[in-house]
């Protein structure tokens, strides 16, 4: 077998939504979505292994060689959403998977297609393949296209969740600062909701924790019924903007950052990107910037359609579920939840004893982690 070798793949898209969501006019007019794949160049290859996220650039993803050493074909892939979530609309990373897996299948001729959603990629990955065997969406939380009834995507030939959470509004729900009372200030708090005084904790009583999660839920539907009051208002003028900008603080402080007997496994008490309380307030930490309709689509607990649970059901094609003891971003109760709502004849999950969200200090691990999933992609 040949070393395995990458190239650069040019997947036609059509960005022209009615809406400009992507800030690069290049972009815009490329008509393109790029993605990187690794294969052995000698092998007789016909499974492509897709590695997806909404926003992260997955086209150069630590996984790819070893899966593509593994006898497949391993691509990572870009939304147009690369690198920015500011404005993203979870219906629209929905058609630019389809346009991956349509070219990978009618243009470069692969039988087989495992879509792997890793880390937030996992509840996008549930959600393409239930509309892809059975569209139900006619529009955005908005109201703005795609209608998938129309714009049919291609359905997978198996699915694996690696080291995944439950969708997007679900994580940033658990993660948003129940103590702030003001949206433009978050240093005026509620000292009996502020899970980074002492007095609470950690260790977190579950009364402080049931209340905690209660008011978290509250802030995301203050936030959301703002939005749409918003959305309303704007509608008034159709001369005028559909969409406006602005910022949510405090979108780090999960107790599950602190005390790791919540969710108990073998994590430490910290964020994957460092102390909860700093990160809390990081720029560049997940939806500290959204437009009005990308709350909706993206981040509201009650719009986002991105929900693994909720989609897991209406899917047919085998799913993989695998995750790690020392996550300190996805949990236990996240995988066994999605594993629960399987409901296809062919389900697994792996459990990685120790690993992390990004296997820093445990590599063997990632390279076990390639194995289960070369080893599903090859079973299909």
């Amino acid at each position: 077998m040949a070393e395995p070798v990458r190239d650069l793949l040019a997947v036609p898209q059509d960005f022209t939504s009615g809406r400009i969501d992507i800030a690069s006019g290049v972009a815009r007019m490329s008509a393109t979505l790029w993605a990187t794949r690794w294969q052995d160049p000698d092998a007789d290859v016909d499974t492509a292994v897709v590695f997806v996220h909404p926003t992260s650039n997955f086209m150069g993803h630590y996984a790819l060689r070893s899966i593509a050493a593994r006898g497949l074909a391993a691509i990572g892939m870009a939304t147009r959403y690369a690198g920015n979530d500011s404005a993203l609309i979870t219906e629209n990373c929905l058609l630019d998977i389809g346009a991956v897996v349509r070219y990978l299948r009618e243009d470069l001729g692969y039988a087989k297609v495992l879509l792997v959603g890793n880390s937030g990629g996992g509840s996008l990955a549930a959600l393409y393949q239930s509309q892809a065997e059975n569209p139900t969406i006619t529009a955005t939380p908005a109201g703005d296209p795609p209608d998938l009834t129309v714009d049919r995507l291609p359905p997978l030939d198996g699915l694996s969740l690696a080291m995944a959470h439950p969708g997007r509004a679900r994580v940033y729900t658990d993660s948003l600062d129940a103590a702030i009372r003001d949206e433009h200030n978050p240093f005026d708090r509620d000292p009996e909701l502020d899970m980074f005084r002492a007095e609470h904790g950690p260790p977190y009583s579950p009364d402080f924790v049931e209340r905690y999660r209660a008011a978290q839920e509250a802030r995301n539907r203050r936030i959301t019924a703002w939005v749409r009051d918003e959305l309303a208002r704007l509608a008034e003028d159709p001369s005028g903007p559909d969409d406006l900008p602005f910022v949510v603080h405090g979108t780090a402080a999960d107790p599950r950052f602190l005390d790791v007997m919540i969710d108990p496994s073998d994590r430490v008490p910290n964020t994957i990107l460092g102390d909860p309380w700093k990160t809390n307030f990081l720029p560049a930490r997940l939806g500290h910037y959204s437009s009005l309709r990308s709350w909706l689509s993206q981040w509201s607990i009650d719009d986002s359609r991105s929900d693994a649970i909720a989609e897991l059901p209406h899917v047919t094609v085998p799913v993989q579920i695998v995750y790690g003891t020392a996550d300190n971003a996805v949990f236990p109760s996240h995988a066994k939840a999605m594993f629960e709502a399987i409901r296809s004849e062919r389900k697994e999950m792996i459990v990685l004893e120790g690993a992390d969200h990004y296997f820093r200090t445990t590599p063997h691990l990632r390279q076990a982690m390639c194995d289960h999933i070369a080893r599903w992609a090859h079973s299909l």
